[in-house]
């Protein structure tokens, strides 16, 4: 017993020995296993910026791995994703643009995660409409001139290649309105259109049409159906694509009464009516992809920002890299179809711009195209024919738009005036008849339709169309030619206040130089009156040449007219309320008629020396024979850009006359008037046998020699 008791006391002295030892080596685990956390992140942290900033890891391998952990979204994974992962900083979320690269992991599996910055980063921008390269409109945004187009230093010459020409100063055209061209250059060989296989496509929305100034080409011989001929005193007016080039852009005039600048509030309601239709365009927006492009799509969108970026060659060869990698994929060919026409404008090369025209056929033609992206390409193909001269190809493509979207109004248009393009009124007409039926309020088709009547001398049934459309205010309405015919078709059917009303009207919104000056092909700053003296015109030695030799030059006349050689044809021009008008023509454009000059050797070798009139090419020198009782209606020339001098050479007396403006003279035998054919002018022949005289057009004078030599033949 007492052995126990010293044990007992013993214990007691000792109660903490062996708990203290416990809680000791506890606290220091507990201190290691922090600090081993504290150094795993920080390890962690470091590592990922290594990744990002010194490249320890081929990154390109595993991108589409760490896409999944693009905490922030801007495409990548980097070390602003790290410090989300470690809770270091939010979670943000960024709009994007173009979708992910695909990846074989299940993207859900991280949504599912509670809790985690990653996966409501994922769900927060799983929601986001995806708004990349689906949306690409058919053409890059116009810049300054553009259509995404050549630029306005650059015509086509009549063969149909490019010439590229300095501008001089001082030579803008103002005023000029398109006309439409009969003939088609044929310099370049185009590949035949093959037929696009047919589809069964839903109702898509056309893609907005962009309204441009576009170069123009070299106007080609009239067609015969075209109206508005200014034969005597003037001649047609040319042919010219539908846009015309910003040598001959029209400027544009407040029109009288035109409101003024809006208030405030109406400001604010135009910019909500603004942000509104920009919403409901983004909703509509064409998509360009198919299903297996979509899966290429970072691919595309690679090389359409070298392109949208201005890196042509560096676009081109990119595209022509996903064409070769994936044959069937439409939008990078249509792409590269793009990158081609980019090119073409670079290098100012009509055979890199055809290449683009076979291309985006290809595009179209191409299994499984999108709807969207057949429209886009087949409309910037036959706009890419047109500016070639290629007028017939573009009137196929465009025929074959209107049999895939048979119901689109403004392909129909289109097609309409392509139509009209090749001289080919009857089936313009029956396009717009077509489109009147869809559409019975359409004013670009009722203007059109008007236009047509009117060429077809239907006087009084055209004059409520051209009103009707030119009153809509419809795009592509505005256009001098239409107030030009309105106001000619009220003068025959003699409403003179309402023609001059609408002259008025044309001239305010700059179709006119003026109300008499009715022109539209005009040079800004050329002195404008209606009758010139030799002296004014400084071609004093023309003017004795003529006068000189006026009996030689009526002799060789009166031997061709006698010879009933069928030398001099009938004005077939429209020009004529009544009576015989016929002429005969030695110079035409500035190009000599070898032929008729054989008829009359001793005319055509004096006027060899004077090139201010045989090198005009908007002008003509020929004859010209107007019977008894004929009356040629009010009309103008089609430029300002010449003089008009008339040499009397059989004038019987009297009952011949000629107006222009409100002063009316008459000619004499021998003797030269100048006038100035732009403005309006009226001849009555009403003597008892016909009326001779030589027509020569010279330049007008203040054109420069570079000036006379860039503008383009009329």
């Amino acid at each position: 017993m007492g052995h126990r008791k010293p044990a007992r006391n013993q214990a007691k002295k000792e109660p903490h020995a062996v708990p203290a030892v416990n809680k000791s080596s506890k606290k220091a685990e507990g201190h290691s296993i922090f600090t081993w956390l504290i150094v795993l992140s920080l390890l962690g942290v470091w590592m990922s910026v290594a990744v990002v900033w010194f490249d320890l890891v081929d990154y390109s391998n595993v991108v589409g791995t760490l896409g999944l952990y693009d905490a922030d979204g801007d495409g990548d994974f980097d070390v602003e994703d790290a410090k989300v992962m470690l809770g270091l900083k939010e979670t943000t979320v960024t709009m994007k643009t173009e979708e992910a690269p695909p990846t074989n992991e299940d993207p859900t599996e991280n949504q599912k995660t509670k809790g985690s910055p990653v996966g409501e980063s994922l769900k927060e921008t799983e929601n986001v409409k995806d708004e990349g390269p689906e949306s690409v409109t058919e053409d890059k945004a116009p810049g300054a001139s553009a259509f995404h187009s050549f630029d306005s230093l650059e015509i086509i010459d009549s063969t149909g290649e490019l010439v590229v020409e300095d501008v001089p100063e001082e030579t803008l055209e103002l005023a000029a309105t398109e006309r439409y061209q009969g003939e088609e250059s044929n310099t370049l060989q185009e590949e035949e259109i093959s037929p696009i296989p047919e589809v069964t496509i839903e109702s898509v929305a056309p893609p907005e049409k962009i309204l441009e100034p576009e170069p123009a080409a070299e106007p080609g011989p009239p067609a015969e159906s075209t109206p508005l001929a200014t034969s005597e005193t003037s001649e047609p007016i040319p042919e010219s694509p539908r846009h015309q080039s910003a040598l001959e852009a029209t400027s544009e005039t407040t029109k009288p009464g035109a409101p003024s600048e809006p208030t405030t509030e109406s400001h604010g309601q135009e910019s909500a009516a603004e942000t509104t239709a920009e919403t409901e365009a983004k909703k509509k927006k064409p998509k360009f992809f198919n299903k297996f492009d979509k899966t290429i799509k970072s691919e595309i969108n690679a090389a359409e920002k070298l392109r949208k970026n201005g890196k042509v060659e560096e676009a081109l060869r990119a595209f022509e890299t996903l064409v070769q990698k994936y044959p069937q994929s439409p939008r990078s060919r249509y792409g590269k179809a793009q990158a081609e026409d980019d090119m073409a404008e670079k290098l100012r090369s009509n055979e890199m711009l055809l290449k683009a025209v076979n291309t985006y056929r290809e595009a179209a033609d191409l299994p499984d195209a999108p709807a969207a992206l057949i429209k886009a390409t087949l409309k910037r193909r036959a706009d890419r024919q047109q500016f070639l001269g290629r007028t017939k190809g573009s009137l196929a493509t465009l025929e074959k738009l209107v049999q895939i979207f048979p119901e689109d109004i403004i392909l129909k248009n289109d097609l309409g005036v392509a139509h009209l393009l090749v001289g080919d009124n009857s089936g313009a007409k029956q396009i717009y008849e077509e489109v009147l039926a869809m559409a019975p309020n359409d004013g670009f088709a009722k203007v059109h339709y008007g236009f047509i009547l009117k060429s077809e001398n239907k006087i009084e049934e055209s004059i409520p169309y051209l009103r009707d459309g030119l009153k809509s205010g419809a795009p592509g309405t505005d256009d001098g030619r239409f107030y030009f015919h309105l106001g000619d078709a009220l003068q025959r059917m003699g409403d003179m206040n309402e023609a001059y009303d609408w002259y008025e009207t044309g001239y305010q919104h700059g179709h006119f130089a003026s109300v008499w000056q009715r022109s539209l092909y005009n040079v800004a700053g050329l002195r404008a009156q209606p009758w010139w003296t030799a002296k004014e015109t400084g071609y004093t030695d023309l003017v004795r040449m003529l006068e000189k030799n006026w009996m030689t030059i009526r002799d060789e006349a009166l031997a061709v007219l006698d010879s009933r050689s069928g030398l001099f044809l009938p004005e077939d021009e429209n020009l004529r309320e009544t009576g015989d008008w016929g002429q005969f023509t030695l110079w035409q454009q500035g190009r000599k008629a070898g032929i008729s000059c054989k008829s009359v050797p001793k005319t055509c070798a004096l006027m060899e020396r004077y090139p201010e009139a045989t090198s005009c090419k908007r002008g003509q020198i020929k004859y010209s024979v107007m019977q008894p009782g004929t009356h040629v209606w009010p009309h103008t020339g089609p430029t300002n850009c010449r003089l008009r001098m008339h040499l009397g050479l059989v004038i019987p007396r009297p009952g011949c006359r000629i107006r222009c403006t409100n002063q009316t003279r008459e000619w004499e035998e021998g003797k030269v008037l100048i006038f100035d054919d732009s403005f309006e002018h009226e001849v009555w022949q009403d003597a008892d046998s016909y009326r001779l005289i030589f027509i020569v057009d010279v330049w007008h004078p203040e054109l420069s020699q570079s000036q006379r030599h860039m503008l383009s033949p009329i």
